[in-house]
Order: structure tokens, then sequence, then C-alpha cells
């Protein structure tokens, strides 16, 4: 007794399969591209104003920016010809109605709990003190660690603070300048900030130094 006829199925040819896979890929791929060629200078932008907005927050609002580029060791506010000016170290200096400077906003980083932790903070090199601060990337633990950029109390502690500045555990300071309240539940991600501005301090006050002088320098030549 025979069975059942069975359907035959053809074999597909192998080159037609691999010409089908590849042409899927390349549509694929051309599709990525436009979304990103679409979608990046949106980002660019969104991450500008954010950026700008941060600078008028810890710096207080003033009247004018100029941007400072690190180059070759050395902050010059003039970028060799040709360069793209997001691929240098920068910092922010602003100025007041009078044109006077009122400080400088500088950018830093430091591994916090989670991740790393990215802000943005004013600075008077003339009388060492912070005048603002901003988280501009954080993913540290919601309601724990996030608190560096939630908690309005740990945010003003650093309007005006001397600099270096101290962290110490909620109502152990003695009331000195430059000491500021960690957040309990999150001390490692409020030691965090604390050490990426004494470290940008650091960093960057003997540039900013010889910057200004090298400007006074020119002024007086006027």
């Amino acid at each position: 007794m025979s069975g059942p006829d069975l359907p035959v199925v053809g074999d597909t040819p192998s080159g037609r399969l691999i010409g089908t896979l590849a042409a899927a890929g390349a549509l694929a791929g051309l599709l990525i591209v436009m979304v990103h060629v679409w979608a990046q200078p949106r980002i660019q932008e969104h991450q500008a104003r954010v950026l700008r907005e941060a600078i008028q927050e810890v710096l207080a609002s003033p009247a004018r920016t100029t941007a400072l580029y690190l180059v070759d060791g050395a902050l010059t506010d003039q970028l060799p010809a040709g360069a793209d000016s997001l691929a240098f170290e920068r910092v922010f200096l602003g100025f007041d109605e009078s044109d006077r400077a009122v400080g400088v906003a500088i950018i830093g980083a430091k591994p916090g709990f989670q991740d790393v932790i990215q802000l943005i903070f004013g600075y008077d090199p003339g009388s060492d003190q912070v005048l603002g601060m901003k988280i501009l990337q954080s993913k540290e633990t919601p309601g724990l660690g996030d608190k560096i950029e939630k908690d309005s109390v740990f945010v003003a502690a650093f309007e005006g603070v001397d600099t270096p500045l101290l962290g110490v555990k909620l109502g152990a300071g003695r009331g000195n300048d430059g000491e500021v309240d960690m957040i309990t539940g999150a001390t490692i991600s409020s030691r965090a900030v604390i050490a990426i501005i004494n470290e940008r301090v650091d960093a960057m006050t003997p540039l900013l130094e010889a910057y200004i002088g090298r400007m006074a320098a020119r002024d007086g030549g006027n």
C-alpha cells in the first residue's frame, strides 16, 4: 500500500538567498544612516541648548559668555584655522553688562556609585569660590544617588562656597568655609560631586591665571 504523495519542495538557489539577505542588510544599513543623519543635528542642537542654559544657571545669568579652548596646554579664545571646536576641551567665561568677568563655567566628570557623573559648575578665580553647580548627566540610584541633582539643599550648598571643598556628614560640620553636607544614603555620589569640582579647580586654576595674565598684558599694551 503506497502512502499519499508528498509535495515536492524545490531548492532555493543559494545565490538568490544570499542576494536577498545582502539587499535586506543594505536597506537596513541605509535606513540607519538616514536616521542618524536626520537625528544627529537635532541631538547636537538639544545638547547645545542644555549646555547654554546650564552655563547661565551656574554663573547667575551673565550678560554674555565666551568659550575658551584648551589648545597645546593653554587656554585661548582663538582656534587654529579649520579646527573643530567640539574636539577641544572648553570652559566658558562669563561677563556682566559692564563687560567685567564674573566667573568661568567648567565641565567635569567622574565615576559615581552607578555610572559616570557629569556636571558643570561656576567658579570665580579671584575669590576661589564655587558659584553654583548643576548635574548634566547622571544614572545614580533613583531616590538616593539622584538626590545630587534633585535635593535643592545639596545643590544650593555649592553657591558661594570656598575651595577646596570638604564633604562632611550631615550635622558633623564645624561651620568652616568650604564644607558641604553630603547626602545621607548617597555618600559616594555626594563625594564624587565634590571630588570633580576640586580636581577641576586644581587643573584649571593655573591655566586660567595664565590666560588672565596674557589678556591683562595685551590690554595694557594697547
